[in-house]
């Protein structure tokens, strides 16, 4: 085989990771090799710390993550050794079927190489804060009256049907209407691992552009939404709600109850179930409702608390690399207009990445999101990869 005459040659094979570069493959960043390499002596080490110590919860988590990591870096090595010794071929024999043979390979190898190592080099970046995480997402009205408020809904509807898509289990924290029906409020639970990390992106004002139902003139209308999106941290129930009040500091939460108000119902207004939580370090204030228990109100405060102070500490994590690297584009600021459903062009374009569908209605059903995100991956990753080099930490 033509692999096995190539054995010889890969072993005195450059190992200039930068060298030889074919057109569309970049190696990965020496500096990420760096690292890769540090993090085989600590998987050595956890390695050697477990067969003589036993078993371990932690260290067996950290072993079967580095354990993945090791995989894909010594695939990425094979392949970089086959690699460059393809490469040297081309650049060196006289031969012109062994070098028309090489090129072959090459073509067949670099699209695994590009592969395997963005796979690589994002498991080596330090992992983004509770991006395993379940989600819970928030939705409101933004400027623009009726129309903002049905935008909101129609956004509800869209996030739905992502999680349906993927197939991720969802379930309405709280509601909240106008006397008209319209959505003022909305807040979500996402239950699935990862849920987070893929939602993320989605914290921010959202855009409309359409012809609300109610124009006679056939005006286009601009009206917006806010969605922020939060690291789901508890599970928001009567079980979870005893470990998340040991997680606060005694007097660092203002606990106050009242009697739930709406539209009637036997529990409204005849018992204290209403339950409002004030943070006092950061002013936050949770309110629930929706139950007639207290304790399950309280459960859901609770929760709805601790991812509100999850995401505060992700803001802080972007906010120190924003300052490394002051031309960082993403934040989940909810300043920000992130993007624009434009109805009459048909059109889904994201401000951050500058990437744009054309297929409205495929996104807003949920199935078109997955290839925004990937956008969003690849910018956030150049970015990040960016800022530590810039730190030179990585």
């Amino acid at each position: 085989m033509f692999r096995l005459r190539l054995a010889a040659v890969a072993r005195r094979a450059c190992r200039n990771n930068a060298t030889l570069a074919a057109p569309g493959f970049q190696p990965i960043h020496p500096l990420l090799l760096q690292r890769a390499e540090t993090l085989a002596k600590e998987y050595d080490a956890v390695e050697k710390a477990m067969a003589q110590g036993g078993f371990d919860q932690a260290a067996s988590v950290k072993f079967s993550r580095l354990s993945v990591i090791m995989d894909h870096l010594n695939r990425y090595k094979l392949d970089m050794d086959n690699y460059t010794a393809l490469r040297e071929i081309v650049a060196e024999e006289s031969d012109a079927d062994l070098v028309e043979e090489a090129q072959t390979e090459i073509a067949e190898l670099v699209p695994q190489l590009v592969k395997n190592g963005q796979v690589l080099q994002k498991r080596l970046l330090p992992p983004i804060l509770h991006n395993d995480k379940p989600a819970i997402m928030e939705l409101r009205p933004g400027v623009g009256g009726s129309e903002a408020a049905l935008f909101t809904e129609d956004l509800l509807n869209m996030y739905l049907n992502v999680a349906g898509h993927m197939r991720w289990r969802t379930s309405v924290i709280s509601e909240a209407r106008s006397t008209s029906g319209t959505l003022n409020e909305a807040i979500v639970s996402v239950d699935a691992p990862e849920a987070y990390n893929f939602l993320r992106y989605e914290s921010g004002i959202h855009r409309v552009q359409r012809i609300p139902a109610t124009e006679t003139k056939g005006r286009i209308h601009t009206s917006t939404a806010a969605v922020v999106v939060l690291p789901k941290v508890s599970e928001g129930n009567e079980q979870s709600l005893k470990e998340d009040e040991r997680q606060f500091a005694p007097g660092e939460v203002r606990i106050d109850t009242m009697r739930a108000g709406g539209k009637g119902g036997q529990h409204v207004n005849t018992t204290d179930s209403a339950v409002r939580l004030v943070h006092i370090p950061t002013g936050i204030i949770v309110s629930q409702q929706d139950e007639r228990s207290q304790p399950r109100n309280k459960a859901k405060a609770f929760s709805i608390l601790r991812a509100r102070l999850a995401q505060i500490d992700r803001e802080k994590e972007i906010a120190e690399q924003k300052r490394i690297r002051t031309d960082q584009v993403s934040t989940t600021d909810r300043s920000d207009k992130i993007r624009t459903y434009n109805y009459p062009q048909n059109r889904v374009t994201d401000h951050r990445c500058g990437h744009s569908i054309h297929d409205l209605p495929g996104f807003m059903a949920g199935y078109k999101m997955e290839e925004m995100v990937e956008r969003l991956d690849e910018m956030e990753f150049e970015d990040r990869l960016q800022t530590l080099i810039a730190q030179k930490i990585v």
